[in-house]
């Protein structure tokens, strides 16, 4: 059986650094990546400071820029990036300021997008279940109950 070669300190704040400046991480993506070197705690503790110090690592930006990302990109409501960063640990602070980078204007505006295009590829369902689907979907992107119903009787209306 194989062992894998464990890293020393310095060779795995050489890698966790090209590892942070290739994309934004969370504070528990990095510390994940050092356990996998095989250093021991107090090591893993020292290079995190190590890297925030050296703004390789910042929650804060990682935050704005995972919300800003999934909701442009997969179009993910304020509750599915709230989720997911709180999966990632980040700090309700970072979430809060996160969310509050996402303007409402293109919020509402990709909501209703969604909910026009979902609702337009179910027209051979019933009426029923076309609204449960839609609604469905729409609940699963991550968008508040009380938008995803006023879209919904906007597009009952149609």
């Amino acid at each position: 059986m194989a062992f894998k070669k464990t890293l020393t300190p310095e060779e795995a704040l050489q890698k966790a650094r090209h590892y942070c400046a290739y994309q934004e991480r969370s504070h528990q993506e990095v510390k994940e990546k050092l356990y996998g070197f095989g250093l021991r705690k107090d090591d893993v503790e020292a290079l995190l400071v190590k890297l925030i110090e050296e703004d390789y690592l910042n929650e804060e930006r990682f935050a704005i820029q995972f919300a800003g990302g999934k909701f442009r990109m997969k179009s993910w409501g304020r509750n599915r990036i709230k989720s997911e960063l709180k999966l990632r640990q980040v700090s309700d602070y970072c979430i809060k300021k996160a969310l509050k980078e996402i303007s409402e204007d293109d919020y509402a505006s990709a909501l209703e997008k969604l909910s026009v295009s979902k609702w337009e590829n179910l027209v051979e369902e019933e009426h029923m279940s076309r609204i449960k689907k839609t609604q469905d979907y729409l609940l699963y992107k991550g968008y508040e109950w009380e938008m995803v119903s006023r879209v919904m009787k906007s597009l009952q209306g149609k």
